[in-house]
């Protein structure tokens, strides 16, 4: 049997700002297609994590590799390489307020992909929008969207350059349980169509429970605890249980 590529291997990684050592020592791998997710209290570290894995930080010490590359051995050209096979889905979807939703994802089709064909650039984000199930709203404005469509959106604009790893902010923070459960479904959805490995921050015990193949706890700056859902949700260690109350 073909062993399982890892397209993140991060070991014994650090990150202090000043006096706070927020990552003391953390290891991960995740494999092709599948989804991992992070959980942890308030400043524990889950956001320093993918903001690591995405290059937007750089850590103290320690490996980190994406895609076989040591993230921050790489040059300013390596690293534009890497990111355009990462896409980050911010909390707050992040669209530009003053473009329409069509202006919004064509951006990233001119700016990455260097996209020049208005033909090709109109028919990539009706299809994006399809997936989305959102090919209605081209002419709309942001704010013009209900916040489950804003994240909807924001999700299509990352999927529309094609990354082969998306790290998810928080994907259903402020939005009602029918809406989170809709959101979550969507990212199972879009690895099933788009063939995505994930890693997944949140606080939303649905979210976790309907993407997670596998869940991590942060504690203390290290990982605590690993498993499905089901195994944190039944572990002996009473602070493991206590995310799951």
């Amino acid at each position: 049997m073909k062993p399982m590529e890892h397209v993140i291997e991060i070991k014994e990684l650090k990150k202090s700002f000043g006096e706070n050592d927020v990552l003391k020592g953390i290891g991960l791998n995740v494999s092709r297609g599948e989804n991992v997710v992070i959980m942890g209290r308030s400043g524990e570290g889950k956001s320093v994590t993918i903001k690591c894995i995405a290059g937007l930080l750089t850590p103290d010490s320690g490996s980190l590799k994406v895609m076989g590359d040591e993230v921050k051995e790489l040059a300013e050209d390596g690293l534009k390489k890497m990111r355009r096979k990462l896409g980050f889905v911010f909390q707050g979807a992040a669209l530009y307020d003053s473009m329409t939703v069509r202006e919004n994802l064509a951006f990233p089709l001119k700016k990455v992909l260097k996209m020049k064909d208005r033909e090709e650039i109109e028919r990539t984000c009706r299809e994006v929008l399809e997936a989305v199930g959102l090919n209605d709203t081209l002419e709309k404005l942001p704010s013009e969207l209900s916040g489950g469509m804003r994240k909807r959106v924001g999700l299509a604009r990352t999927l529309i350059v094609k990354p082969e790893i998306i790290l998810y902010d928080e994907p259903t923070t402020g939005l009602d349980s029918i809406t989170s459960k809709e959101i979550s479904n969507l990212i199972l959805e879009m690895r099933k169509k788009y063939k995505t490995t994930s890693v997944i921050i949140t606080h939303d015990l649905s979210c976790a429970q309907i993407t997670g193949d596998r869940i991590l706890i942060l504690k203390d700056g290290v990982f605590a605890a690993e498993g499905t859902y089901e195994e944190l949700e039944n572990s002996s260690d009473e602070f493991v249980r206590s995310f799951f109350k």
